[in-house]
């Protein structure tokens, strides 16, 4: 017997802290001005996405002691900004990611809990480990955590923002406008927390909101991470957006989780993928290249370089061939902030890797790193697009993905008009959201507890009185 289709998840993400941008397209936008997030979120509703994602950058990228040239200065606040968009859409998920390493429990959680309520149940977090130094220079705590320790401290941060989540279930929250506002249960939100990493206690001041608790969302793809996510996530970022290594992480995961007592459809896999857009698959082809090229100049494949050999490299040329000299196993000192440096924890494997390809091939350093870091996902004509995003979907190697198109804030237009279409006429993707949370766009089951009756809506009256 055939299963029923799968319905396919769809998300977008607003991009700021990646090479995914081609800057100089003439139709390349402003990162930090409102308008551009407001485009983007607005395509995103049109297209009844589930969600918009924020990445979140804690401290300016530096390569060889200069501001890395492809990071985004004047970024805006993660909260400021989904706040806002808040006001402007009125069905699309609003999700961001903060770091467990360098804030509080409370702090996170009265954030959280306070868009959910200006959104209506829209609310979700990224929890992500902040993973050096550097960006720990920025805050109080200034050195970084070991690996194990940092997922400890993200499993407790998590458990402890739930703790205060939850710590409203028994409360009701009851007003009338000649009396104002008042607390049946005055126990409602108290907590108290003692562990290794918080000891914290006192009365969560922010009524349980829509969904009770924000959805969670992980991004590691380490054992450490992939444990976190089977444990305590509603949705992971993966990597991994081709048949073969999108099945085998789909079933890795989504088989962890009955130890939690979870079912699969409890967590959803979502990979980050670009897309490149044609009349037909050979002009998408060709408009590919034409990307590629411009996301990767040759002062950017050097920098690229330089991640794995840990070296100054500005004396080589990119058109050229890859250095005869080793990488420098110290000591990452070259490229500071950079995420892309923790996938090279071996780089005489790399190195020696890169050279075999580049001598097989005849490829220089920048035809190297345009191969070794492809990043079109999908290419192709609408329909054909619409066709791999929906055999991937249904033969388990995703549930859905989130895009990242090469230009902000339009870059999504042509995808919301022309491929959404195909999909919705295939019957795996929705004609309109038929849900009032983002628990319900991705198909998720209601927070654990209920919803306090009381639970503030945007105009500031509680449910009781709408």
């Amino acid at each position: 017997m055939n299963r029923p289709l799968k319905q396919i998840h769809l998300a977008a993400h607003f991009p700021g802290v990646n090479n995914t941008t081609v800057w100089s397209d003439p139709a390349a936008g402003s990162h930090i001005e409102f308008a551009s997030f407001t485009h983007f979120a607005r395509t995103a509703e049109r297209a009844k996405f589930d969600f918009l994602f924020l990445a979140e950058g804690l401290r300016l990228r530096e390569q060889g002691g200069r501001i890395h040239d492809l990071d985004v200065v004047g970024r805006p606040d993660t909260f400021t900004v989904l706040a806002a968009l808040a006001a402007v859409t009125e069905h699309l998920g609003l999700t961001g990611t903060i770091s467990s390493t360098f804030n509080e429990p409370y702090e996170v959680a009265r954030q959280f809990a306070s868009l959910d309520h200006l959104s209506g149940g829209r609310a979700a977090w990224n929890v992500v480990t902040s993973w050096d130094a550097f960006t720990g220079e920025n805050f109080r705590r200034g050195g970084f955590l070991p690996r194990d320790e940092r997922y400890a401290r993200a499993r407790e941060f998590l458990a402890t923002a739930h703790e205060l989540f939850d710590s409203w279930d028994g409360g009701e929250i009851l007003a009338d406008q000649d009396s104002g506002v008042f607390l049946r249960d005055a126990g409602a939100g108290a907590f108290a927390h003692r562990g290794p990493h918080f000891d914290i206690s006192g009365h969560f001041n922010v009524p349980r909101s829509p969904q009770g608790r924000p959805v969670i969302f992980q991004a590691g793809d380490s054992e450490e991470g992939r444990e976190f996510a089977a444990a305590d996530a509603d949705a992971v970022f993966s990597r991994f957006a081709s048949l073969e290594a999108g099945r085998a992480f789909y079933a890795d995961v989504k088989g962890r989780l009955a130890r939690y007592g979870r079912t699969p459809d409890e967590l959803k896999i979502l990979p980050a993928a670009t897309f490149v857009l044609g009349d037909t698959d050979a002009e998408a082809r060709e408009l590919a290249r034409e990307v590629r090229l411009k996301q990767v100049s040759g002062a950017t494949a050097i920098a690229y370089l330089e991640h794995v050999w840990n070296r100054d490299l500005s004396g080589y040329d990119p058109d050229g061939p890859l250095p005869e000299v080793d990488p420098d196993p110290g000591e990452n000192t070259i490229a500071l902030g950079r995420a892309s440096v923790r996938q090279f924890r071996d780089p005489f494997a790399v190195a020696k890797e890169w050279r075999e390809l580049a001598a097989a091939r005849n490829l220089s350093i920048r035809e190297l790193v345009i191969e070794t870091t492809g990043r079109q996902s999908f290419i192709g004509s609408p329909a054909t697009v619409a066709d791999s995003i929906d055999h991937l979907v249904q033969e388990d190697a995703a549930d859905g993905f989130i895009l990242v198109p090469h230009l902000t804030p339009g870059g999504l237009d042509a995808f919301a008009d022309t491929v959404v279409p195909l999909l919705q006429e295939r019957g795996v993707f929705r004609r309109e959201y038929t849900g009032r949370t983002l628990r319900d766009h991705l198909g998720l089951r209601d927070a654990p507890g209920p919803a306090a009756p009381g639970a503030l809506t945007a105009s500031g009256r509680t449910a009781a009185h709408r």
